[in-house]
């Protein structure tokens, strides 16, 4: 099973693109733990958010950068050799729901 749950915030307003005439919506999401029992800092992760569709047409008009965001979808990671014949990956998070959350 491929699913993954993240609530956190968001990191600057969605860039929105179109792919084959479908809108998607992509944007960074911070999330931050604390370790028990230790005087060590908050560990923060940035997660790469990709929505498409109907999502995507909601991030563009109510996400916001510093949004606070409970997301659920699942885990993909894309590979690619650039224009130099660089191998790159990105691993994102496709949202399948999502809730605004009150700050």
């Amino acid at each position: 099973m491929n699913k993954v749950i993240l609530l956190g915030n968001v990191g600057r307003d969605p860039k929105i693109r179109f792919v084959d005439s479908r809108q998607v919506a992509e944007f960074p999401l911070a999330t931050s733990e604390r370790v028990a029992g230790s005087d060590s800092p908050e560990i923060t992760e940035w997660h790469n958010i990709v929505m498409w569709g109907r999502s995507a047409e909601m991030a563009e008009r109510y996400i916001r950068k510093g949004a606070r965001l409970l997301v659920e979808g699942k885990i993909r990671t894309r590979y690619w050799e650039d224009n130099n014949a660089i191998k790159r990956s990105i691993t994102e998070i496709y949202v399948d729901n999502f809730e605004l959350l009150p700050r």
